[in-house]
């Protein structure tokens, strides 16, 4: 059973929303980075470095907020080193609140795709402008 949007806003109301124009950037040497930036009316989202319950809350809150501003989220992960179960459920429960297209999953984070099935029901895309334009 997947999470719903309810159980994401648990997630992120103890650290509080962020706007879509605030960008949580993190010296990926200390742990993952966030990027965001609107493109033809779709929020991307790049994220870099590995991502589990103890890194996810960057993520988590760019996913949400975007989620529910925007038309179309974009991620863009192939700069992704590390993704696990936190990092997966939080791609299926943003794709249920919106539209989320991935761009370029890195190997690690398209293999997690594929061996639970998730590659069926995310879209993914080659490039952003594709994924901005579909």
């Amino acid at each position: 059973m997947f999470w719903n949007e309810t159980a994401l806003s648990m997630c992120t109301s103890s650290t509080g929303a962020m706007s879509p124009l605030e960008s949580a950037t993190v010296d990926a040497s200390y742990g993952p980075e966030v990027r965001q930036y609107e493109y033809r009316g779709a929020w991307v989202i790049v994220a870099a470095g590995a991502y589990d319950m103890g890194s996810i809350t960057p993520l988590r809150q760019a996913l949400h907020t975007a989620a529910r501003q925007y038309p179309k989220v974009v991620l863009e992960a192939s700069a992704v080193t590390f993704a696990d179960s936190t990092f997966l459920n939080l791609l299926i429960l943003t794709n249920e609140i919106g539209t989320l297209r991935v761009v370029a999953p890195s190997v690690q984070v398209r293999r997690l795709c594929e061996i639970t099935g998730v590659d069926s029901v995310l879209e993914v895309r080659q490039t952003i402008e594709d994924a901005a334009s579909s």
